[in-house]
Formats: C-alpha cells, sequence, structure tokens
C-alpha cells in the first residue's frame, strides 16, 4: 500500500477545514476558491492540484461523511429500526452545523440526492422481504425530511425521542403495507 506524502495531507486538511468552517459560518454559496486558499495560507495552484472547484471539494467531504455513516451502518446492522435510527441521528446531531449548511444552501441539490440514495440503500437492507421501490422511496424520503427538519431545529424534543418515534414510524408505515 502507497503512503501518502505527509505535505499532501497537511494541504489538504487545511483546505478541508477551512472550507468546512467558512461552510458553517458563511454558506456554502458565499465560498469562494480565492478565500479558502487565502484563509488555508496555500497556493490557489495548491488547492487546484487536489479539487477542481469548491463543489468536488463539498463532494470530497460529503464522500467521507457518507462512508462514516456506511461504516456506522455496517456496525448496527443487527439493530432494530427504533435503535438504529436513534444511531443515525445521533451522527447527525455530531454534526448538525455541516449538516445545517449544507441543508440551507442553493447550491447543494447533490447532497440531498445522495443522502437521499444512501437511505434508501441502507433501508432497501433492512426491508428484504420485498421489493418496492415505491414504498423505499416513500419511507426515505419522509426520514430525509425529518432528519433536515432536526438538522434545521424545526423539532422539539431531544434526538433519541425524535430518533425513536421517527423509528416507530418506519416500522408502523412497513408493517401496515
Amino acid at each position: 500500500m502507497e503512503k501518502t506524502d505527509r505535505r499532501i495531507l497537511k494541504s489538504k486538511k487545511a483546505i478541508q477545514c477551512t472550507f468546512l468552517s467558512m461552510l458553517i459560518e458563511d454558506g456554502f454559496d458565499e465560498i469562494t476558491v480565492k478565500e479558502i486558499t487565502e484563509i488555508a495560507d496555500i497556493s490557489r495552484k495548491t488547492f487546484y492540484l487536489h479539487y477542481v472547484d469548491k463543489y468536488d471539494l463539498l463532494d470530497t467531504i460529503v464522500t467521507q461523511r457518507l462512508q462514516e455513516l456506511e461504516v456506522i451502518c455496517e456496525q448496527k446492522k443487527e439493530a432494530g429500526f427504533i435503535e438504529g435510527t436513534i444511531i443515525w441521528f445521533d451522527y447527525f446531531a455530531q454534526h448538525k452545523a455541516f449538516f445545517l449548511a449544507l441543508f440551507t444552501s442553493k447550491s447543494t441539490v447533490a447532497f440531498r440526492e445522495r443522502l437521499l440514495d444512501f437511505m434508501m440503500k441502507q433501508l432497501g437492507e433492512k426491508i428484504t422481504e420485498r421489493d418496492d421501490k415505491i414504498l423505499l422511496r416513500f419511507v426515505s424520503t419522509a426520514v430525509l425530511g425529518i432528519m433536515e427538519s432536526f438538522v434545521l431545529n424545526q423539532l422539539n424534543g431531544n434526538t433519541e425521542e425524535i430518533a425513536t418515534k421517527v423509528g416507530e414510524l418506519m416500522l408502523k408505515t412497513i408493517k401496515e403495507i
């Protein structure tokens, strides 16, 4: 296995940390590559060695977050809907500022689509007794909507209460159909 040069890792970390700070503070639409490079104290050439543009950078970070979620999903495979949903909501609560910035940006439609696809894949592994694409999209879209409302602080209750209710609603919906 080939090791990545420490300078490359350091540059990527500086770029990503700066970008995340700016994303949370200013929102995606306000970020420019010029500002990222100035704040991260790197050259524009260094930025473009690693990323095509700010959308590519965002895509890289979203991919990392989805990979983290996938690891969590693997670890919770044996958990039921309610326990698994609580674990998901805990992850979103821990990274709330990041997801808040994405959910409130006009330019991050691709993020929502990728998250919905991810949720459909994960729920599809739980709903194995039937091949019902409409049910899968319905439940996944509902969970995504609640997750967005949760991140945007539009729901009352703590993480576990909200996640438990979502898990119960998913079970009820799946059993009744």
